[in-house]
């Protein structure tokens, strides 16, 4: 996250790619503490995001408190009270109290998180098409050329990166994944780590049921779990359309939106149908 957005702007940009965090606040400073009332920082499952509330050990402390609550379920607002002396571990007199306030990942104002590995002609047709959605489009590719091609929104970001696999770790839970990448070699390391690490609820590989067979093979053979290897949709898109890239976009497009709604529906039984009807059977 680019240091150059202000501080709510940061929990905006959190709230929308749907990424877990904790809000804390010093709200009392009583004798020698490292920082003054109103302090604040962002913690995310990797740690400090933004902000400080004083440094040094108080800091640490709180930054595993914040993760400890990512960590458990149904985490409910805080505040403690620390001497730093005996429940710190600092030198110097006096104590802090903490307000923690949890924001579950895709909690309320999230938008819906899709991560395209790969910036080529189907991407380039798909991302106008994604892009009036209410969702965070992230693009990756190591090529900065095609990256530049893509059109400009609000919703979308780029990331420049040699190892896009390295990315995978830093994605939100609810993630849509799409492997559009130049080819085979450069799919299959996204994937393989998706699948080993990570359970995304949509993942999705540009290709052919041929490719579809090797990628599963080689997966294998590097130790995924066979059952783990049949968890991803290649070709991706609904099999309508041609070859054109514009085609595939809208096809891929329209894959995503049933996948998510029906996601959205296994939450909420009654859920309204596109219709607008109430589910009969909700």
């Amino acid at each position: 996250m680019s240091n150059a957005l202000s501080f709510y702007e940061q929990v905006v940009a959190l709230e929308r790619e749907g990424t877990a965090f904790v809000l804390v606040v010093l709200t009392e400073a009583l004798g020698s503490t490292p920082q003054d009332t109103g302090a604040k920082m962002l913690v995310t499952k990797a740690g400090l995001h933004t902000g400080t509330v004083g440094g040094g050990k108080v800091e640490a402390k709180a930054i595993a408190f914040a993760q400890e609550m990512l960590a458990g379920a149904g985490a409910t607002p805080r505040s403690v009270t620390w001497t730093l002396k005996t429940d710190v571990g600092m030198t110097c007199g006096g104590s802090v109290k903490l307000y923690f306030e949890p924001q579950a990942a895709g909690g309320h104002g999230a938008a819906w998180p899709i991560w395209i590995f790969g910036a080529g002609h189907v991407v380039q047709a798909l991302v106008p098409v994604l892009a009036p959605l209410d969702c965070a489009i992230t693009v990756v590719d190591p090529r900065r050329e095609w990256l530049d091609r893509l059109p400009r929104a609000r919703n979308l970001r780029f990331i420049q990166s040699d190892e896009p696999k390295e990315l995978v770790p830093t994605m939100p839970d609810g993630a849509f994944l799409l492997c559009l990448t130049k080819g085979h070699a450069s799919d299959r390391p996204v994937l393989q780590r998706a699948l080993a690490e990570r359970h995304f609820p949509f993942i999705g590989v540009i290709g052919s049921d041929a490719k579809a067979e090797v990628l599963r093979r080689e997966m294998i053979a590097d130790g995924l779990p066979a059952e783990r290897a049949r968890q991803f949709h290649c070709p991706v898109g609904l099999p309508f359309g041609s070859n054109d890239p514009r085609e595939i976009a809208i096809s891929i497009t329209a894959q995503l939106l049933t996948e998510r709604d029906v996601l959205q529906a296994g939450k909420n039984p009654k859920i309204q149908n596109s219709k607008g009807q109430t589910d009969p059977n909700s």
